[in-house]
């Protein structure tokens, strides 16, 4: 037996160090990549966010949605009353009407003088307060033949406790440790809630909507505290709904998994609520950025989010666009536009309405002239036109130009099959002199609300007045 070669000291030492080495850059990259694949499943860190297998009607793409408050839009506070204005709401441009329930409501433990429109006594009739199904169908027929969409409030999560179904499917309704019905929230006292772990339910619940899309013509559905209903209910309701025609459906909700197959739009309350705290000083421009990198994390591109500076609950609850944003309001209404999404306009936000609206009584509104019509009716209508602006992969992602750190000015550009916005926005309650240099902004464009033409290159200076906004239009 032979003995081993010896190797010299130093040639030991060199390759004992490599050997240590090698072992310790392994170890090293196996940490890392283990790091790395625990991290993947953690929901909005560095997780792709799950497909959507949802198909968006083809009409949806370029719409902007308007919410239709019956009760409050006209002093009679009816169908055909309302459907006077149809032509109004054309020029406008905007091509979805989300109309608040039109249900009879509940009368038992009722709150004020005419109740909740989301206390439903019954799914499959009108309130006789604004009129009667063939008052519905026709208003739906006039919408259509304006080239418009029509989509329902729907309140599937409870009902009023004098629903019919309390009497004929009371095994529909969640009771307590005494047989007695309850509350879904405990504020919520002219209401009860509905049992969805009873299959029966989801029939019913599923027949009655399509009712209102078979027998009355409607679009689809906005879907009351959707995340408060199973999201497999919603997932076969949308897919039996789509077997009569395409629906649109938004869902009251902030919840990814919801538009994996259910709904084509989710509410943005992280957005609307941060621009607010942006409008009072708590917050700055720089934070849209991780905003929106949350929310690029969460949400697939094709998705739809809904932007907003008010609704009916932010109205009656909260207050005005202009207790909320005060000197920003027209600011922010055009962020919504800019910004990836879908815009949303509630009744009288064109009128500029300045008044919160009564919830549970009659409280008409002013339909006032205001500037905020002639500022609505250029955004809608260029979104209608410009696929920069349109909503999910048809759309054009937002790529930014002004300096992620910079705490006043949020300016970046959209671009979609050579058409293409640059915006700038002071968000800042100072006037700020900013010199933004981008590649990305190059190019000749129109300004969207002066009509004066400008060419940028890679750099240009800028002064804006306290919450000024600039938006142009490419050429």
């Amino acid at each position: 037996m032979k003995a081993a070669k010896k190797v010299p000291g130093y040639l030991s030492r060199i390759y004992k160090g490599r050997l240590m080495y090698k072992k310790k850059l392994l170890s090293l990259i196996t940490i890392l990549l283990i790091s790395l694949l625990s991290l993947t499943f953690i929901k909005g860190t560095f997780a792709k966010p799950v497909p959507s297998n949802v198909v968006h009607p083809e009409w949806s793409y370029n719409k902007t949605i308007y919410e239709v408050n019956v009760r409050q839009y006209t002093k009679e506070g009816t169908l055909r009353a309302f459907e006077k204005h149809l032509p109004e709401l054309k020029k406008l441009g905007v091509g979805i009407l989300w109309i608040m329930p039109i249900n009879p409501i509940g009368k038992v433990n009722r709150k004020g003088r005419l109740g909740s429109y989301y206390s439903v006594q019954n799914y499959l009739e009108v309130n006789p307060e604004f009129g009667t199904m063939d008052d519905f169908k026709e208003l739906v027929k006039k919408i259509h033949s304006l080239g418009m969409h029509v989509i329902l409030d729907w309140v599937a999560d409870h009902t009023s406790w004098d629903n019919v179904l309390t009497k004929t499917h009371p095994n529909f309704y969640k009771k307590d440790s005494t047989g007695n019905f309850v509350a879904p929230v405990k504020d919520w006292t002219d209401v009860i809630a509905l049992n969805y772990k009873n299959k029966n339910l989801w029939t019913y619940m599923i027949n009655a909507m399509k009712f209102w899309v078979k027998d009355c013509g409607i679009d689809g559905f906005r879907c009351d505290v959707a995340n408060m209903v199973p999201t497999a209910f919603w997932d076969k309701a949308r897919a039996d709904l789509d077997k009569i025609k395409p629906v649109f459906m938004l869902a009251e909700a902030e919840t990814p998994k919801l538009q994996t197959k259910a709904f084509d739009m989710t509410y943005s309350w992280d957005l609307y609520h941060l621009t607010i705290d942006i409008a009072k000083g708590k917050q700055n421009a720089s934070s849209l950025n991780k905003y929106f990198q949350k929310e690029n994390d969460n949400y697939p591109f094709n998705d739809f989010r809904m932007r907003f500076t008010n609704n009916h609950d932010e109205n009656s609850w909260n207050g005005t666009v202009f207790e909320l944003y005060g000197k920003a309001a027209s600011t922010f209404a055009v962020f919504t536009f800019a910004v990836p999404g879908m815009p949303l306009i509630y009744s009288g936000q064109e009128a500029g309405l300045d008044k919160r609206l009564k919830f549970f009584d009659r409280d008409p509104i002013d339909w006032k002239p205001s500037p905020f019509r002639e500022l609505y009716t250029k955004l809608v209508h260029l979104k209608l036109k410009n696929k920069a602006l349109w909503c999910g992969d048809k759309g054009g992602k937002m790529m930014l130009v002004s300096k992620p750190n910079d705490k006043s000015v949020y300016s970046f550009v959209r671009e979609k099959d050579g058409d293409k916005v640059f915006v700038v926005f002071n968000l800042s309650a100072n006037p700020v002199d900013v010199t933004l240099q981008s590649e990305l902004m190059k190019g000749d464009y129109q300004n969207l609300f002066t009509g004066k033409k400008d060419s940028f290159g890679i750099k240009h200076e800028f002064q804006l007045k306290p919450w000024e906004y600039k938006f142009f239009v490419k050429e």
